[in-house]
């Protein structure tokens, strides 16, 4: 049951609004716009006129054929969603609040940004603070909120500016170009490891210090339990064989913090770097933090932990791009952070 006041709010709500619907099929997955009503999204407290969402690389999964991450088609693709509420039944989210929504189930077991309105539980609900727009908020989104904390806890691990260099890994791509920014603006020398010529200039204008090539520079050679000693710390946004390769060349009391399984869910590995070198492999998910360890995290990524250079790593689609855009980020073919314009 609503109150009176939210059935007020909600009559700014279309009958019929857009939404980008992923249907299976015998040949596949199908990503094609369609004419919805509200009765089409499921249960929850609030209704988000989502103005901006994101493409990010698990988009991409939802509109593969075995991807991995959708529960059940049809599903409304689009993990981030940022806009205004515009029906709420809870007392923490009022209509007219800018917020943010990511994580969880959306976009993989519910309907997430990919569409005009989205309706998603009060305790999932992220108002955003003062000076930071709805467009802000989808730019960074879930890439740059798990760069965040994977910045947030090698520093919680006692790093300094001082230790030496910090590596991240798929450094082109949304956490890794993030976490470029976020970590050159506090002090680090920044090592950016990419395989994408084409993203050096990027690199660089976001702070790297240095750019090298992907690493293992040969995957095909057996992995060394333990390396060359390089790195004070490291994002790892790649897992696998780049992972494993990361640990054994970590200095000692150094600190890994993994997000990305691009180069593969495996690990090879040893207990060398744990045991000889004291280095820790830090776990970093942004699906199911707590709401409010994630609402703090998004008050700092509004003041002391904003990316200063978002536009350089930003380029912006409408809806009717999308699935060109998650077709490269399939292939690895894009650099920096796609910004989708939904209202």
């Amino acid at each position: 049951m609503t109150s009176p006041t939210d059935d007020r709010s909600a009559t700014e709500i279309p009958e019929n609004f857009r939404a980008l619907v992923a249907r299976q099929t015998d040949d596949g997955v199908d990503l094609t716009s369609e004419t919805v009503d509200l009765s089409f999204l499921p249960e929850g407290e609030v209704v988000v006129r989502v103005e901006y969402s994101g493409a990010n690389y698990k988009d991409a999964l939802a509109v593969t054929p075995k991807g991995g991450v959708v529960r059940e088609y049809p599903i409304v693709p689009g993990i981030d969603l940022a806009g205004v509420v515009v029906s709420s039944t809870s007392g923490a989210v009022s209509v007219g609040d800018r917020v943010v929504a990511h994580g969880y189930e959306i976009g993989t077991g519910r309907h997430g940004g990919y569409a005009e309105y989205a309706r998603v539980p009060a305790e999932w609900v992220v108002p955003l603070a003062d000076g930071l727009s709805t467009a802000d908020a989808a730019t960074i989104g879930t890439a740059g909120f798990t760069a965040a904390l994977s910045v947030q806890a090698l520093l919680a691990r006692g790093l300094t500016p001082s230790d030496g260099p910090v590596l991240v890994t798929g450094a082109s791509g949304g956490v890794g170009s993030v976490s470029v920014d976020l970590l050159s603006q506090a002090g680090f020398e920044v090592v950016a490891s990419t395989g994408k010529e084409s993203a050096h200039d990027l690199l660089t204008t976001l702070g790297a210090a240095s750019i090298i090539g992907r690493l293992p520079e040969d995957p095909d050679a057996a992995p060394r339990p333990l390396g060359k000693a390089q790195w004070a710390a490291a994002v790892d946004c790649v897992g696998g064989k780049t992972l494993a390769h990361v640990l054994s060349t970590t200095r000692y009391g150094g600190a890994v913090a993994a997000s990305g399984l691009t180069g593969g869910a495996g690990l090879s590995t040893t207990v060398l770097p744990f045991i000889l070198r004291g280095v820790a492999l830090l776990g970093i998910d942004s699906v199911q933090l707590p709401i409010e360890a994630r609402r703090i995290l998004w008050n700092d990524l509004a003041g002391s932990l904003r990316p200063s250079r978002l536009a350089e790593v930003t380029t912006e689609v409408t809806l009717d791009e999308v699935a060109g855009v998650l077709d490269s980020l399939r292939d690895g073919a894009t650099t920096g952070r796609t910004l989708v314009r939904v209202g």
